[in-house]
């Protein structure tokens, strides 16, 4: 996960905690955080990124929709950035 931008950092913790969210979805709870819009430009290459570096998965909820699950190796990600985290913020 050391080599993921914030954003792409974000959207990963955002794919974690949903229900295979599509790609709108995303959008939605991403802008809710950053109180800004997200364009499709940014939105959908970061969300290619985390599938090709295999910590999301990508599948089709229909022809025009597709949806996105947090991998295994997306979850230990995040399991091994918060115990990282912890040494240097006392929760």
């Amino acid at each position: 996960m050391d080599d993921l931008t914030g954003f792409q950092r974000d959207l990963l913790y955002v794919i974690a905690g949903a229900d295979q969210p599509s790609g709108q979805d995303v959008k939605g709870e991403i802008e809710t955080y950053y109180s800004t819009d997200i364009n499709h430009g940014r939105l959908y290459p970061n969300l290619d990124t985390l599938v090709n570096k295999a910590f999301v998965e990508k599948g089709e909820l229909d022809r025009r929709t597709n949806y996105y699950a947090i991998s295994e190796r997306g979850r230990q990600a995040i399991e091994e950035r918060r115990e990282w985290e912890k040494q240097y913020v006392d929760t």
